[in-house]
């Protein structure tokens, strides 16, 4: 076939896809009449955090009226859905997240724009906070204003070392700054009349709106969207909706004049779809279905469908410089030389696919993959990168995933509706009676390896999209896409939640290795920005392989012994103002680090004892904490005898030198404040009164210490150390530590490739899966004292007091905060808004046992 053109691709089988299969479906409870239909149109959104929004219309059957309702839900917890009315009084037509996926807009057929944010930072409680409109005018189009941070992803070099050479920041105007050039907040959308609305958020919460016409001759817009150019300018693209009308473009600047916001509007060149032009297709195609750039920071590329009532076509055009050629005549008057030849844009045709069924729906990269030549040929040797590819709804209920420059085709997938024999071509099938189901609005998350799909009976379909779009790659090549887009999450900060749908039991070993590895390679100071990411990321991977499923309460012990190390150093204060640069805690770290003295009370008076002096209040309010160190490092020292067993939680403590370290820091710091106030010292359960258990601690912590301090020359523990653990539970009592909770999410369940079906409102019976078995050792049972794993206080069997849980790790912690003290008050800070491991907190009802 032709180059650019996208062939038909037989199916491999009935109910087969190749490069995608179904992860899950959930559904709305099944009614005789079901008061959920999808509203028209129907939107969604897709956040970097791992949130779906989406719409539909709640039928009142007594009042014959409808609610226009927006859902969102976590794609871990798809059934613990948070419904909304949005308080529209017409059908919602637009929904965009913002680039930090905390707050999303809603736009209606109205004109009125809402823009949510989190309640108390819970991902299942949202209020509309400001908004604006353009009264009774429609909007077809709707985005933020662009910050000005765009990080460009190098395919080609994704086995470099160095992250800068991977990711690398591009430079990227916001479209409004603030004084000292702090990008603004705002939104900008299209109306049906034409007219282009900008509203900006002030920092004290006021809202600047201003609304201007696109251009001078106002015209009908059916479609739209919005781009943002490197120089700060909006471009927006709008069709009347008929494929015999040129495709219009704009260039939109935004201002502040006088406390007041001003919008100006400049035509840019438009274009007619190739289908109109083409003596074959000429009138075939009489409307524009959807008008899309192919990124929001692209404004260069658009792609384009146009539609009948059975069949549709896609093109991709580019917008390009060209020279203007010069006549003889004035080449002899004026020689051109050089650059100084005049230059128009010009829009050209990249691509073309052939006849098509009927689109229903389009999904774009959010990817902002780097490809410095749109050429075909650099198109085709990148085609098995999952962010390459764009999807395609079709009202048969298939789905293909197509390259975003070239248009051949890279997966597919076949509905139920859309089985077929193999030797039955797309167009000659048959026309099957009653309305097929098919998706109405779709979305691909932000990696690329998952597809999120609401099809025309309002029910929710999660995909997986093959890292390697069903070619057969070898593992290794399959593992360094997966790898490089763990490592891409791990620089934005973005949820890996989609990345995770693909790995395997048998790729979680070599996956944290190679993550390790990756990051033991960045500079020093990266290495700091990122550890607890890293942490929180290998936490994750752990917990999807039963081998390493211990490991999971380790790495998070060691985001809590991180989180605590912070707050207790950043208590301490230099006794005088003019002090030299290293901090108390800084200086705490370099003379442990140099006194390897097993005695307590020798490293202690190497300290300035005065820069540790806290209020009794403060030292009392932090006993929680403190006693959580002292029982953690018993425990260890307690568990070193069977070392042999790494399916004990623990067990990566034990040759740590970096955390081992911590402890014996915060040691010293919690014997010195216990000279201060021995109320704030963790209380041990001794069988002699006269036993020093601080000072016996710390000596076999500091010997265990010593024998890894040093990462590549690490020490078994001598005889005499295992010994001395060996007594230890005759001499205290070990405690039972308290790991995290099972998480009840979905991830898990998912591993063996069979489909799961899901109802939104009712949480799964899923029970028996192997991983989750070996936890239960780990987990307190039904019943048990329940605790708040931040704040380590116990809240009883059947707490009363307001929880919220982390959607990743499962930590739950009071949703109220019972302290007010100033020093508790900085260690909350540290999770208010996400938890350690960086995952959302959602409400969970008071009955949570």
């Amino acid at each position: 076939s032709p180059p650019g053109r996208t062939e038909p691709v037989p199916c491999p089988g009935r109910g087969r896809a190749r490069g995608m299969d179904l992860a899950y479906v959930c559904e709305w409870e099944k009614k005789p009449k079901s008061n959920h239909c999808p509203s028209i149109p129907l939107v969604c959104a897709w956040s970097c955090r791992n949130l779906i929004a989406f719409t539909t219309d709640l039928r009142n059957e007594e009042e014959k009226d409808l609610t226009h309702m927006v859902h969102i839900i976590d794609t871990e917890h798809p059934w613990d859905v948070y419904s909304v009315n949005s308080g529209h009084a017409e059908v919602i037509t637009c929904l965009e997240w913002d680039q930090s996926g905390s707050r999303l807009l809603s736009a209606d057929a109205d004109g009125h724009i809402k823009c949510w944010s989190m309640t108390d930072h819970l991902a299942n409680s949202w209020e509309n906070t400001v908004g604006s409109v353009v009264e009774g005018d429609p909007v077809v189009a709707l985005s933020w204003l662009h910050n000005g941070v765009k990080l460009a992803l190098h395919v080609e070099k994704s086995g470099a070392s160095n992250f800068g050479e991977k990711f690398s920041r591009v430079k990227f105007s916001p479209s409004l700054t603030l004084f000292g050039g702090k990008p603004m907040e705002g939104w900008i959308a299209v109306t049906i009349s034409g007219l282009v609305t900008v509203s900006l958020l002030k920092p004290n919460g006021q809202v600047l709106t201003a609304t201007e016409s696109l251009c001078r001759l106002r015209c009908r817009v059916a479609l739209a969207d919005v781009a943002f150019t490197g120089g700060g300018n909006i471009v927006v693209a709008t069709s009347d909706g008929s494929s015999a009308s040129p495709v219009q473009f704009y260039k939109v600047c935004v201002s502040v004049v006088n406390e007041k916001c001003k919008i100006d509007t400049e035509i840019l060149p438009s274009l007619f779809m190739r289908c109109t032009t083409d003596p074959a297709r000429k009138d075939k195609y009489p409307a524009i279905t959807h008008l899309k750039f192919l990124a929001r920071d692209m404004s260069e590329q658009v792609l384009l469908c146009a539609s009948n009532q059975n069949n549709s076509i896609v093109e991709c055009w580019s917008l390009r410089k060209e020279g203007l050629p010069v006549n003889n005549i004035f080449q002899q008057i004026s020689p051109v030389v050089g650059d100084k030849q005049p230059m128009i844009l010009k829009w050209r045709i990249l691509s073309a696919t052939n006849d098509l069924d009927r689109v229903s729906a389009v999904a774009l990269p959010k990817l902002p993959i780097s490809l410095t030549n749109t050429d075909l040929k650099v198109a085709n040797d990148t085609k098995f990168f999952p962010g390459l590819g764009l999807a395609l709804a079709f009202h048969d209920g298939s789905v293909h995933i197509v390259h975003r420059l070239s248009l051949q085709m890279m997966a597919v997938f076949y509905g139920s509706s859309s089985q077929r024999p193999v030797d039955e071509p797309t167009l000659k099938r048959p026309r099957t009676s009653g309305p097929l189901v098919h998706f109405k609005a779709m979305q691909l998350s932000w990696t690329s390896l998952a597809l999120a799909g609401v099809d025309s009976h309002g029910k929710l379909s999660m995909l997986r999209i093959s890292p390697s779009m069903g070619h057969v790659l070898d593992m290794n090549m399959s593992l360094r896409h997966l790898l490089f887009l763990l490592e891409y999450c791990m620089v934005t900060g973005y949820d890996w939640w989609d990345i995770l749908l693909h790995v395997q039991p048998s790729m979680v070993q070599n996956l944290v290795e190679k993550l390790h590895e990756e990051y033991m390679r960045q500079n020093a100071a990266l290495q700091q920005v990122l550890s607890t990411r890293i942490v929180a990321m290998k936490a994750s991977l752990c917990k999807l392989s039963s081998s390493t499923i211990a490991r999971v309460c380790d790495y998070h012990a060691k985001l809590f012994l991180i989180a605590i190390s912070c707050t207790l150093k950043s208590l301490l204060r230099p006794h005088f103002l003019n002090t030299p640069d290293k901090s108390p805690g800084d200086r705490l770290t370099e003379i442990c680090s140099k006194i390897t003295d097993v005695d307590i009370d020798k490293v202690m008076i190497n300290l300035k004892t005065e820069e540790f002096v806290l209020e009794m209040t403060t030292l009392q309010s932090l006993q929680q904490l403190i006693q959580w160190v002292g029982d953690f490092v018993l425990y260890l020292l307690a568990s070193l005898p069977n070392q042999g067993s790494p399916v004990r939680p623990g067990h990566s403590f034990l040759r740590d030198g970096a955390s081992l370290g911590m402890f014996r820091e915060l040691m010293v710091v919690i014997r010195i404040w216990g000279l201060l106030k021995p109320s704030c010292l963790p209380v041990y359960t001794a069988t002699s009164d006269t036993q020093d258990s601080m000072s016996l601690l710390f000596r076999l912590l500091t010997k265990l210490w010593l024998c890894c301090r040093e990462e590549n020359h690490i020490t078994e523990p001598d005889d005499a150390l295992i010994d001395e653990c060996c007594l230890l539970p005759s001499q205290l009592l070990i405690p039972n530590i308290d790991w995290l909770p099972i998480n009840d999410g979905i991830i898990s369940k998912l591993q063996n490739k069979q489909l799961v079906r899901l109802q939104f409102g009712k949480a799964p019976g899923l029970v028996g899966h192997t991983v989750s078995s070996q936890f239960d050792a780990f987990v307190r049972a039904p019943g048990q004292p329940k605790i708040d794993h931040l704040r380590r206080l116990h809240l009883g069997a059947y707490p009363t007091e307001e929880c919220k849980s982390c959607t990743r790790c499962g930590c739950v912690t009071m949703l109220k905060s019972p302290n007010k003290v100033t020093a508790v008050k900085q260690w909350e800070q540290r999770w208010i808004k996400n938890c350690l491991c960086g995952g959302l907190w959602r409400k969970m009802p008071l009955s949570y046992s």
